[in-house]
């Protein structure tokens, strides 16, 4: 049950992807999607102004104080390990890209939910 639900979840053009694209393309700022060659791959990249941005689940990237950030309760250690590890990873890949002078910036899926209606507005 639990490995079909995780064969679902997608990795690249996910809904909060989508969502901070249109803020973005409504703001007027051009990046470019999922850019490989860079470490981590980030989710939205500028290089010639040196920004990239991450779109981090909530489950996934353990964000903290989160409603949509729950463990499931069975295996409890297997996904403590495993959210700690995607956390461990993801400051080692933000302290690379910082190395070669971009600037990261790390957007929880939850946030577009609450700011793109605002901004849809202003545009």
């Amino acid at each position: 049950m639990r490995s079909a639900l995780m064969k679902r979840v997608r990795r690249a053009n996910t809904a909060p992807e989508q969502e901070v694209a249109e803020i973005l393309r409504a703001l007027g700022i051009r990046m470019r999607r999922n850019v490989k060659g860079l470490p981590g791959t980030p989710d939205f990249a500028n290089k010639s102004r040196k920004i990239v941005i991450f779109v981090h689940g909530c489950f996934w990237h353990g964000h903290r104080g989160c409603r949509y950030a729950t463990f499931p309760k069975r295996n409890a250690e297997f996904w403590a390990d495993k959210i700690a590890a995607n956390r461990a990873r993801d400051s080692r890949k933000a302290a690379a890209l910082r190395r070669e002078g971009f600037r990261v910036v790390a957007v929880w899926s939850c946030a577009p939910r609450r700011v793109a209606p605002a901004v849809r507005r202003l545009a």
